[in-house]
């Protein structure tokens, strides 16, 4: 009975507990009294178990405390728990919204996603001769590019040769620059000497005149033609008709010449005998119009060696014969003309010659 009362206990509330205590209480205290009407043997059996009875109601007092404390604990938790199921509850059904919601959404995904899995089959499945058509394309265009590099390679190799030969033009340019401004230099020079000729040529001429002024308009004319003093003597100043031997007259103008001459060793001396076109009728050594015109500068050449100081290497004599006429008319006046004997004043050009060699 001890032992079903203690099981018992532990499925008690405080409260109750407490009243089966004082009840307890009682009991021993009515098997007190009624001990003092049994043996001392019985009593004191009684007494152990009370005593053990008494132990047990503080262990079980001792335990039902710790119970209260933790049924007091267990209440808070409990109060707690609540509150917790109470916001777990209000979570979830808010939880539950959004996993309707969610779910709706993933309806809606799935239904998207096997639209774009329809689309992309079709795709995958419509692309393959687009496939085709590109890689082919592509290829044409690796080919097109690589015929495009091949060109520009070969426009920098012709480029590359053309620079080489820009280079070289350069350098025939900068040398032909080299020889224009020598050319350049000798031209000036040239031209100088020339200025220098033609100077000299009018300083001659006017000594030439000066010389022969009493026979100027008596058939004789000093002029300069291309650079050269000529001394054209008519046939009536210097010969007779026919005949190559000189007159007074004539040798007279010629020894007044002699001088000029003398004073300039670089002028060239040219006699050049003329006569017309009447075929020559003569005896004698002539034969002809060829034999007149050089007699007759050959007798003006001795003339003025004759005793003078001008070096007959300077002098040359020449019959044109009628075939340089001054009028080509065939009248008495014109062939008057043409019968003449000139003396040709010519510097000399040894030093043009060498620069117009050089250029």
């Amino acid at each position: 009975m001890y032992k079903l009362l203690c099981t018992f206990a532990f499925k008690l509330t405080p409260y109750q507990m407490f009243r089966i205590s004082s009840l307890t209480s009682a009991l021993f205290f009515s098997l007190a009294i009624l001990a003092a009407c049994v043996p001392a043997k019985e009593f004191q059996a009684l007494q152990d178990k009370n005593a053990k009875c008494e132990e047990e109601r503080e262990k079980l007092s001792t335990e039902n405390e710790d119970l209260s404390s933790r049924s007091a604990e267990l209440q808070a938790k409990n109060i707690l728990l609540e509150a917790k199921v109470s916001t777990l509850a209000s979570d979830s059904a808010i939880c539950a919204v959004e996993l309707s919601k969610t779910r709706e959404q993933l309806a809606t995904l799935n239904e998207r996603y096997a639209d774009l899995q329809s689309i992309q089959d079709g795709v995958i499945s419509g692309s393959k001769d687009e496939t085709r058509k590109l890689l082919a394309q592509i290829q044409k265009n690796q080919e097109e590019l690589q015929q495009k590099e091949d060109a520009l390679k070969e426009l920098e190799r012709k480029l590359y040769q053309r620079k080489l030969g820009l280079d070289q033009v350069q350098a025939n340019l900068d040398k032909m620059s080299k020889d224009l401004e020598e050319r350049n230099a000798r031209l000036v020079e040239l031209e100088r000497m020339l200025n220098s000729k033609d100077s000299l040529m009018n300083a001659l001429r006017k000594k030439v005149a000066d010389a022969l002024f009493g026979f100027e308009g008596k058939g004789l004319t000093v002029s300069i033609q291309n650079g050269k003093v000529y001394v054209s003597l008519d046939e009536k100043l210097m010969f007779k008709s026919g005949r190559y031997e000189i007159d007074a007259k004539g040798a007279a103008a010629i020894k007044q010449l002699v001088p000029v001459l003398e004073q300039n060793p670089d002028i060239n001396i040219m006699v050049e005998g003329h006569t017309d076109d009447v075929p020559y009728r003569g005896t004698g050594d002539l034969m002809d119009n060829w034999d007149l015109s050089v007699k007759r500068a050959t007798t003006i050449v001795r003339l003025l060696l004759n005793g003078s100081k001008i070096d007959p290497v300077r002098v040359t004599a020449a019959g044109r014969s009628h075939f340089l006429p001054v009028d080509r008319a065939k009248t008495p006046e014109a062939r008057q003309k043409n019968r003449r004997t000139e003396i040709i004043l010519t510097p000399k050009m040894d030093e043009i010659l060498k620069l117009l060699e050089a250029n």
